[in-house]
């Protein structure tokens, strides 16, 4: 399976990213919307060299088509988004619960731009989405929330992504770590 899968394409805007204290979360963001799924990920605002350099090595060493953009205008992106027939979801405490519209999300073949924040997000935000969805409704980290909804999203089939390319492969193994060097 290729990213986005049977499900369209699928990009994850980050809002509110903050250099100096945000870097770490920033960068499991993008590298949990690779991992389960997602074409590409946009940094908004800032553009963070460390974060964008530190996504494109992963993607370098373990393969895959992911794209990687920053120092974009949020709303910008979003509206162009929209303008350009592809579908908004805003990941967020105060939406619909994910297991009711996640099947719903996934049946539409519009392509999809999921909306993490860090910081308050904007009601612009909130007044643009197709869908604010909810994973869970008490203080979590983003990178849970996304992680859950990009399962959720897939079916579980990310797991079945074509990740070539790459030149490192984890060996399924019950103890120890097995590594394998392609090619």
């Amino acid at each position: 399976m290729k990213p986005g899968g049977p499900y369209g394409d699928v990009y994850v805007l980050r809002l509110g990213h903050r250099p100096e204290r945000d870097k770490r979360v920033t960068t499991h963001v993008a590298l949990v919307a690779r991992a389960f799924g997602a074409n590409g990920f946009v940094l908004e605002g800032v553009c963070d060299e460390g974060v964008v350099e530190s996504v494109r090595r992963v993607v370098a060493r373990w393969g895959g088509p992911f794209t990687v953009e920053c120092g974009i205008s949020g709303r910008r992106y979003v509206r162009m988004w929209r303008e350009g027939g592809g579908e908004v979801v805003h990941l967020t405490m105060y939406g619909v619960n994910v297991d009711d519209v996640a099947p719903l999300i996934a049946a539409s073949p519009r392509r999809k731009l999921v909306v993490v924040g860090a910081e308050k997000v904007e009601r612009f935000y909130y007044e643009e989405a197709d869908w604010n969805v909810s994973v869970g409704t008490q203080p979590h980290s983003e990178v849970a929330a996304l992680a859950l909804f990009l399962d959720r999203l897939f079916r579980g089939e990310w797991r079945f992504i074509d990740y070539s390319g790459g030149f490192l492969r984890v060996m399924e193994s019950q103890r120890g770590k097995r590594v394998e060097r392609k090619g």
